[in-house]
């Protein structure tokens, strides 16, 4: 089937709602791999969403030296489980690829791959988590590779508001992206909404300064319920404010409280940027194989789309 992904990102005045997922661990089994597809689209079946997200896992060991809270566990092609999913659900699947790790004629030969034998069309690229090591392919170089190949993926980015907050340049990284081919990004799962206003103000502004169009930012939302999960967030380079951490910790259901941070998250987020008028969606996903977080990330999505429906509902009137 064709993506119509494309179609749906080039208007404005709808939002775009995905489910984030990761592939299996490389030990499962052809028949596992199946059934785990599955389950998780039977999971899926009564919300209502744009296509999902097929993250491709790395260790990024390198990025920090506290050590990792889970185990890093190499996982099955994140194309081959993203063709699976694509056939099983019948709905677009956007494919992330860690580009680091292999020369350009590498890559060259993984997108010819990606495209003929995997049917993918939406992709987003991951540069290096870290300068150290031995990066073999820059993110730019990869992107450059990208533009010469005959492939006509539509490619997105990352964004980070963390990176922002630091730095205060994400939002001419989003520009200049957006010159290397990107049509669309996606964060890095929210905690911090004013990191995030503070970021989609700056890029909107930016944008209607220079007269161009922004593009699609897609924001991604998690469930937290433990201890565990939280110290996985932070190790991921996910900012909690120290308040959110102790609402989430202190809270009689942690599950609950932080879904219910994620929704106000949400709309502090749209109170603020909604009249630039942005093109916006979600990604929700489970950092965990937790059955009460993969459960709670269900209602998440439901919750948040709804509220973000309803803002560009009333943002039409």
């Amino acid at each position: 089937m064709k993506s119509d992904l494309r179609q749906k990102f080039t208007d404005p005045s709808r939002g775009v709602y995905f489910i984030g997922t990761c592939p299996p661990k490389i030990s499962t089994s052809a028949e596992q791999l199946d059934d785990i597809g599955d389950k998780l689209l039977a999971r899926l079946s009564h919300i209502d969403y744009d296509g999902l997200v097929v993250y491709d896992i790395q260790d990024e060991s390198s990025r920090v030296e506290a050590p990792r809270p889970f185990p890093y566990m190499e996982t099955h092609d994140p194309r081959m489980y993203s063709r699976l999913l694509r056939e099983k659900a019948q709905l677009p699947v956007i494919t992330y690829k860690s580009v680091s790790q292999r020369s350009k004629a590498d890559f060259q030969q993984w997108l010819a791959e990606a495209a003929s034998e995997y049917g993918v069309e939406d992709l987003v690229l991951v540069g290096s988590p870290s300068s150290a090591g031995d990066v073999k392919l820059p993110l730019n170089d990869a992107y450059e590779a990208l533009r010469d190949s005959d492939h006509d993926f539509q490619l997105g980015g990352v964004t980070i508001a963390e990176r922002h907050a630091s730095k205060g340049n994400e939002h001419e990284r989003l520009l200049t992206k957006s010159d290397q081919g990107c049509e669309f990004f996606i964060s890095q799962a929210v905690y911090n909404p004013q990191a995030t206003i503070d970021l989609l103000t700056r890029y909107a502004r930016s944008c209607r300064d220079q007269g161009i169009a922004p593009k699609r930012i897609i924001l991604t939302f998690t469930p937290c319920g433990s201890a565990k999960t939280l110290e996985f967030m932070e190790w991921l380079g996910i900012s909690v404010p120290d308040a959110t951490r102790w609402h989430i910790l202190d809270a009689k259901d942690p599950l609950a409280e932080s879904v219910r941070i994620c929704r106000s998250n949400l709309e502090q987020i749209l109170d603020a940027v909604i009249r630039y008028e942005l093109p916006l969606g979600l990604n929700i996903e489970s950092l965990t194989n937790r059955k009460d977080e993969i459960d709670a990330s269900i209602r998440l999505f439901k919750l948040l789309k709804a509220t973000l429906d309803l803002k560009l509902a009333e943002q039409a009137l």
